[in-house]
């Protein structure tokens, strides 16, 4: 098994940087992970031919040559370039599937009662709806991912920042590793103890954010690059 970073995520306003409103475009951290015959790309934030651009400058590999994606999360920043990745499984975690997707769902439901077609429905409310439309077809292509994604992948749970929110811990044989999605940001973030503003959950994210320093070796936050986990002192 084998990691590498494609590319560095950002925040669209890093509020630890002293930034209120978006300055840049956010988007996460993306990550290539080789285990067996399984090419597995987590969280491709940016557009589509920006991501493969960068999984070929960082591998060699070709969007064809990945078998599985994964999100930590469903937030758009985290899912930006799928459609890059057409051939291969997408997967994200059962209880971020169930309880985005029915988020969703009712979200259009609603929609639909109050402007039951199409001709009822204002510039804005056409937009919302073929958003909505667009955002439950890519749930529904995602696959609720196994506890075991694939040899020495396993889910590990970081909910909070969303209602499902979850990383993927990578057991090699000097380390532990843990794609941490949002549920830890930043480097700042880690030294400062502190998690994303604007977490759905605010005490599971801390949790989270808790669970992820004590169980890691090597953090691979959702904003920032790989980093040793300064919580583990002996690594």
């Amino acid at each position: 098994m084998d990691f590498r970073i494609l590319s560095i995520g950002a925040l669209g306003a890093h509020p630890l940087w002293n930034e209120h409103a978006p300055v840049r475009t956010g988007h996460t951290t993306t990550t290539l992970i080789r285990t067996g015959k399984r090419c597995i790309i987590v969280d491709p934030g940016l557009p589509p031919q920006a991501v493969a651009a960068r999984l070929g400058e960082r591998s060699g590999l070709s969007p064809g040559d990945i078998t599985d994606v994964f999100l930590t999360s469903f937030l758009p920043e985290a899912r930006r370039g799928l459609a890059a990745f057409e051939h291969a499984d997408w997967w994200i975690s059962g209880d971020e599937r169930e309880q985005v997707g029915v988020h969703l769902a009712q979200q259009a439901i609603k929609l639909r009662q109050l402007s039951p077609s199409d001709e009822d429905r204002d510039d804005e409310e056409r937009a919302l709806m073929r958003a909505l439309e667009h955002d439950i077809s890519v749930m529904q292509r995602c696959k609720p991912a196994p506890d075991r994604l694939a040899e020495h992948v396993d889910l590990f749970p970081l909910p909070g920042v969303t209602p499902g929110s979850c990383g993927l811990l990578l057991s090699a044989p000097r380390a532990t590793i843990l794609v941490c999605g949002d549920a830890v940001p930043t480097i700042e973030h880690v030294e400062r103890g502190q998690v994303l503003a604007g977490a759905i959950d605010l005490d599971r994210a801390k949790e989270s954010f808790q669970e992820a320093l004590e169980i890691a070796d090597v953090l691979i936050p959702g904003r920032d690059n790989a980093m040793a986990n300064p919580a583990r002192r002996g690594f």
